[in-house]
């Protein structure tokens, strides 16, 4: 069991660089793969292999700097809303002290 789940691992990645040795010339379908993979399926691992593989490591950094690495605004209202959690309970707390 464990070497048909390693199988389809490398399957699927070697799909992914295959699609990766052709951004940016990739559909929206790829890219929404593409992002996928990245955001919910690869392990550490299997970013660190294609991150290593030679014939698309310049392709994996355009990619990642285009799509994974920005910050985006979503990114910003998740960031603003901790800090008005973390406020809120200080506050809390220095109220409750008094």
């Amino acid at each position: 069991m464990f070497e048909d789940s390693e199988a389809a691992r490398a399957e699927r990645r070697a799909r992914i660089e295959g699609m990766l040795a052709r951004y940016p010339h990739v559909d929206e379908a790829g890219l929404a793969e593409l992002s996928t993979y990245f955001d919910k399926e690869a392990s550490a691992l299997d970013i660190a292999m294609i991150a290593s593989n030679e014939a698309v490591v310049e392709r994996y950094r355009q990619f990642r700097a285009e799509h994974v690495d920005p910050i985006t605004g979503r990114d910003w209202v998740r960031a603003t809303v901790f800090a008005l959690v973390v406020a809120l309970i200080v506050l809390g707390i220095m109220w409750r002290a008094f």
